[in-house]
């Protein structure tokens, strides 16, 4: 090994341990709620309408986080972000648990929301800043913990409801949050006490500027990344909300299988969590990934379409493959950016837009569904979405950054 390229825990394991932990609870409250959602509604009544609100509020809530995080970092720094977005996180799970209401719920859900919205764009960056060497190892390991983090709640919902009651089966996640926040104190306390033994050694030290804003969106590369993430997060959502229906619908499956055929389509972000990233970090053209990504959007919604009652679980699972886009997109915001407050611009900038689409996915394809009474347009819309990404393909697999990008444009 050499010196270059450091073990993966010398001098940096709290890191580690702090940003598996993050990643751990950049689910918890998305998931956790709808299992339960009967025992809910018959205690505080929430509602068709209710639901429906709280469907919307975790995209939601990511994109317009997104948006504002990157001002926070520039005025506080990485890692006190993230102190508030875990603070936020917390607060959000207790209050939900004590919550004597409707009101009281969504605002819980939503200061988790948004804490998760903040999480969910400092953690590239802090990746970057702490193990530049690893970008992809690092990357691979925190979006499996994220799509592990995914399955985790709904298993357990349910069965710690019925045991303690569904205040308790939400409130747990705030103890998951708590632990998270230990590291990143210890690591915060750690950076200050080293900047003020060598500000007393050396008084000549000098405090770091402050960065000037990062102008991504004038970059085609920020561009077409955002089109990869909200690729994935568009057909993620809607195939989250409607894939059950759909194949009960047009294959003639029972909601038993529905459900089974869900969890396929979720279970495919995990081996693409664990071996997409790596893949990225040692291709020398990563627009391959996107075109694979493409072509089994393409395969599994052809498949619903012209032969949706054989082999409907091939094309499930070609379908769950094609958001292999999102943790392709996440190491993409490290590799095409050369500093960290690029890193967080662009992380902020890809998040704000894929999640804006990605919470029209369901709302359009009901629609589309209500007008014409039946799949096919729907399921040809993300057909469409997953082949047009290919073309982003080809600006993502550019071997440069958005920083080399914007000053050979002159901006």
């Amino acid at each position: 090994m050499t010196p270059e390229t450091p073990p993966l825990w010398r001098g940096r394991a709290l890191a580690l341990v702090g940003i598996v932990l993050v990643a751990a609870n950049l689910r918890t409250a998305v998931t956790s709620l709808s299992p339960i959602f009967a025992e809910i509604d018959g205690d505080i009544g929430v509602g068709s309408v209710g639901l429906g609100l709280l469907g919307m509020l975790p995209p939601l809530c990511f994109a317009l986080f997104g948006v504002f995080t990157p001002r926070l970092v520039r005025r506080l720094h990485l890692e006190p972000v993230l102190l508030i977005a875990l603070g936020s996180i917390v607060a959000g799970h207790l209050m939900r648990s004590l919550a004597p209401d409707f009101a009281v719920l969504a605002i819980g859900s939503a200061l988790c929301f948004a804490g998760i919205g903040i999480g969910n764009v400092v953690l590239p960056p802090l990746v970057k800043k702490y193990f530049p060497d690893r970008v992809g190892l690092v990357t691979s390991l925190y979006a499996t913990v994220l799509s592990v983090s995914t399955f985790i709640p709904p298993l357990i919902a349910v069965p710690v409801a019925d045991a303690a009651g569904w205040q308790v089966s939400l409130g747990v996640w705030s103890i998951v949050a708590m632990l998270a926040v230990l590291p990143w104190i210890t690591l915060i306390v750690r950076e200050r006490r080293d900047a003020r033994a060598a500000a007393a050694t050396d008084p000549e030290i000098e405090e770091v500027p402050r960065a000037g804003r990062v102008l991504v969106h004038r970059s085609p590369i920020a561009w077409a990344i955002a089109a990869v993430f909200a690729t994935s997060s568009l057909n993620a959502y809607a195939m989250f909300t409607w894939l059950p229906t759909i194949v009960g619908d047009v294959a003639g499956v029972t909601p038993a299988q529905g459900g089974l055929l869900l969890s396929l389509f979720s279970a495919m972000g995990v081996p693409a969590s664990l071996i997409v990233p790596m893949l990225v970090a040692r291709l020398r053209n990563v627009a391959v990934l996107v075109y694979v990504a493409s072509a089994c959007f393409v395969l599994g919604y052809l498949g619903l379409l012209l032969w949706p009652a054989t082999l409907t679980w091939l094309w499930v699972l070609l379908a769950g493959l094609g958001p292999l886009l999102f943790p392709l997109a996440l190491v993409l915001i490290n590799l095409r950016t050369a500093t960290h407050e690029g890193a967080v611009a662009l992380s902020g900038f890809v998040q704000s837009v894929g999640y804006t689409l990605g919470a029209l996915g369901p709302l359009v394809v009901s629609l589309l569904h209500a007008v014409t009474g039946s799949w096919t347009v729907p399921l040809l819309l993300l057909l469409a979405t997953g082949a047009l990404c290919a073309i982003a393909g080809r600006i993502t697999g550019r071997p440069t950054t958005i920083e080399a990008d914007l000053a050979a444009r002159g901006r």
